[in-house]
């Protein structure tokens, strides 16, 4: 299972448990060696998790889809133009209302930096549904 849950200083706070990994966690991606999705399958094999270091700061936006229809992306030549960015797009067939349809991943030497490129990456993507 993923667990996810968030940490404030001292305090973690749980927030849910899903039977795959979370897009959440997708922030693995640039922040640490073993993605979500690694150590999601090492669980599910009963293989070892190595010791988890972080690399680098990294922040996660969701991208959402409001109303109903197919989703269809644009400006992520230019959201991919922000140094050390990702976007997942979740392949999702249809937005019903406010759903998450994709995120956008950065890292930088700093939480503030990451941040601010996570929003800048995220700003880019557009979602129109047809």
């Amino acid at each position: 299972f993923g667990v996810e849950g968030f940490g404030r200083g001292d305090e973690v706070i749980f927030s849910e448990v899903s039977p795959r990994p979370h897009d959440t966690g997708l922030v693995t991606i640039g922040s640490q060696q073993w993605t979500e999705f690694a150590l999601h399958a090492r669980a599910i094999l009963g293989l070892p998790v190595p010791p988890i270091r972080l690399l680098r700061p990294a922040c996660s936006v969701a991208i959402l889809g409001q109303g109903n229809g197919v989703p269809l992306f644009s400006g992520l030549e230019q959201a991919l133009a922000v140094p050390e960015s990702h976007v997942r797009l979740f392949g999702k067939p249809e937005c019903r209302g406010h759903r998450r349809l994709a995120v956008a991943i950065a890292s930088a030497d700093t939480l503030e930096e990451a941040r601010g490129r996570a929003h800048q990456v995220a700003s880019h993507v557009r979602v129109t549904l047809q």
